[in-house]
């Protein structure tokens, strides 16, 4: 499903775009920070609760999502459907790979991790 070079594209540290779909139908795009889990099939993106994106998720229960990726010419859209966890050890786990990727982050006491089972993969990472 993902070739060599976008893996490793996955692992540099870029900056992503979540998309989702609001009730009304119009596309809400937000910038997020995204951990890629090959073997799981799982792309994690950490956020408080509170945020629009895991309120609308939670609402439906799970969602249709993108995240998408952008260096130059480089780029990766991987869609999939998206649930919401504020189970503590899935929470700890998201934040270790996003630190692997980016930083250590921010202590957040809300925070959750959403959880995407990759359906799609798109790309050109060469």
């Amino acid at each position: 499903m993902l070739s060599e070079q976008l893996i490793e594209f996955w692992t540099e540290r870029h900056l992503c775009v979540l998309s989702t779909v609001r009730a009304d139908g119009t596309v809400h795009a937000t910038p997020v920070g995204a951990t890629l889990d090959v073997e799981a099939g799982l792309v994690r993106v950490i956020c408080s609760g509170s945020s629009y994106k895991a309120r609308a998720i939670r609402r439906l229960g799970e969602a249709s999502v993108s995240v998408t990726q952008v260096d130059g010419r480089r780029w990766s859209s991987i869609e999939g459907r998206a649930l919401v966890s504020d189970d503590p050890e899935r929470v700890r786990d998201a934040e270790r790979r996003y630190a692997k990727r980016y930083k250590e982050p921010r202590p957040n006491p809300q925070r959750v991790v959403l959880e995407i089972t990759i359906t799609k993969v798109l790309g050109n990472a060469g």
